[in-house]
């Protein structure tokens, strides 16, 4: 009875001790790390741009056909961004910006009755943009 009083004693203090030893545990981070973090906490401040969604319009290598479908989506639809990227040898015409694909869905089906083959895609898009949009 007597080991076990003593075991029982023993294995509490041991216990006590090791918390103890838990609570004193102090992490320094690395200096490289913490520049690297720093670093990509001051870039997402700066950026503006989110994922959002886009409907493409053309895909085409013909940058005319692009130029002369831009100017006619200006004209029938003054009130929604359109630009275009290059992706080599793609000339692609966006049209928009949304944060969800369920409201960028509304303008795809409305384009899809003027011109063919429009679908939507994700895109970077700048808080402005979306901002104009709504």
């Amino acid at each position: 009875m007597r080991h076990l009083l003593v075991l029982t004693l023993l294995l509490t203090a041991s216990a006590l001790a090791t918390a103890q030893q838990q609570r004193m545990i102090m992490v320094t981070p690395d200096a490289d790390v913490e520049r690297v973090l720093n670093l990509f906490a001051e870039i997402n401040e700066t950026n503006e741009e989110v994922e959002g969604w886009r409907v493409q319009i053309l895909a085409t290598t013909d940058r005319q056909q692009l130029e002369r479908t831009e100017t006619e989506f200006k004209a029938t639809y003054p009130s929604v961004p359109v630009d275009w990227v290059h992706n080599s040898p793609y000339y692609k015409l966006r049209a928009g910006a949304f944060f969800t694909r369920a409201e960028a869905d509304g303008l795809r089906q409305r384009l899809s009755r003027e011109f063919e083959g429009v679908y939507l895609v994700k895109d970077e898009v700048t808080e402005a943009e979306l901002l104009d949009m709504y």
